[in-house]
């Protein structure tokens, strides 16, 4: 067997600022990670994900891109940020394929983000459940809410016409984290790191 490098691309932004990555992360060889990007302990990145950041504010600074311990940023998924903004996700949390997370962001602990979906200068609450191709965009969403595919929430929307997560979903949810952090395990052993 052939052993690969453990992350993909990473490389520095035009400020020189590189990703810090635990080394219990395991980073698809084909993802890329750009710049101020902090990837904390048992995370999965998959394949061809792209994590940039690289842009600055006004001033010339720019605030990190974190992604929490236990969390699963999957297969095409976009994560990058508007003049330096932060972008946060937090533990436990499950990035589906080809979503885009657009900062500023701060998507909390325990959040599922379905398929196609896009998230832009927003919050999302714990435990909430954003379904396949949803649009959260300028708004907070509180903890524990569930947004339906194709669904979009923005800064007029009224929370109270919005559902809240069922057990079903929740258990969805940290289904998708257990599957991703067994593959964490299984992908760094056949890697042999």
């Amino acid at each position: 067997m052939v052993k690969q490098k453990p992350f993909g691309t990473i490389r520095p932004n035009p400020q020189g600022d590189e990703p810090v990555i635990h080394p219990s992360a395991f980073i698809d060889p084909t993802a890329i990670l750009c710049g101020k990007v902090i990837v904390h302990e048992n995370v999965f990145i998959g394949p061809y994900a792209v994590i940039r950041a690289d842009e600055v504010d006004a001033t010339g600074e720019m605030q990190p891109i974190v992604i929490g311990a236990h969390s699963n940023i999957q297969d095409g998924v976009v994560i990058h940020s508007k003049s330096g903004a932060a972008v946060t996700i937090g533990a436990y949390t499950s990035i589906a394929h080809r979503a885009i997370v657009h900062g500023p962001c701060n998507v909390g602990s325990k959040v599922f983000i379905g398929f196609n979906s896009v998230l832009f200068n927003c919050t999302i609450g714990e435990g909430c459940v954003v379904r396949h191709n949803a649009v959260v965009d300028g708004c907070t969403l509180p903890p524990g809410f569930y947004v339906p595919s194709t669904e979009r929430i923005g800064a007029q929307t009224d929370l109270a016409t919005v559902p809240r997560v069922s057990v079903q979903a929740s258990e969805f949810s940290e289904d998708v984290v257990r599957t991703n952090n067994w593959l964490v395990e299984g992908y760094k052993r056949l890697l042999g790191t």
